[in-house]
């Protein structure tokens, strides 16, 4: 009798990871807020010169399908809307002599304006998902 082994379990790609830099700062902001937080809410949004730009805002609660991500202490929340344009994105920080700010580093880009506020983003393949 010729059976057929059963396929090794998929593992689920991490749609973004932050540094330890970005990870220390996020805990060190929320660890400040004024209000209680659950998480820092990352997505994309249709705008700028290139077309996309990133977003970040507090996050007070978990919406039902929000994609949550648990990395180094900190609680990413990304919008389903969003999960193929960060797919593979990692958050950094990026500090000079007069400004740090998050960066990301998202194999996704195409392109990005001279100004640094937006980028072009092609979403993932579906079957990067798959594999």
């Amino acid at each position: 009798m010729n059976t057929v082994p059963n396929p090794a379990p998929r593992r689920k790609l991490q749609v973004m990871s932050l540094s330890d830099a970005a990870a220390a700062r996020v805990r060190e902001a929320i660890s400040a807020a004024e209000r209680p937080i659950v998480g820092l809410r990352v997505g994309v949004k249709n705008g700028g010169c290139a077309g996309m730009s990133y977003t970040m805002e507090y996050a007070e609660a978990k919406n039902p399908h929000d994609e949550v991500i648990e990395d180094k202490g900190v609680t990413l929340l990304v919008d389903p809307k969003a999960v193929l344009f960060l797919l593979g994105t990692e958050m950094d920080v990026k500090t000079d002599k007069f400004a740090s700010t998050f960066v990301f580093r998202n194999p996704n880009e195409t392109s990005a304006c001279g100004c640094g506020e937006s980028v072009a983003i092609t979403p993932a393949k579906p079957d990067v998902l798959a594999g």
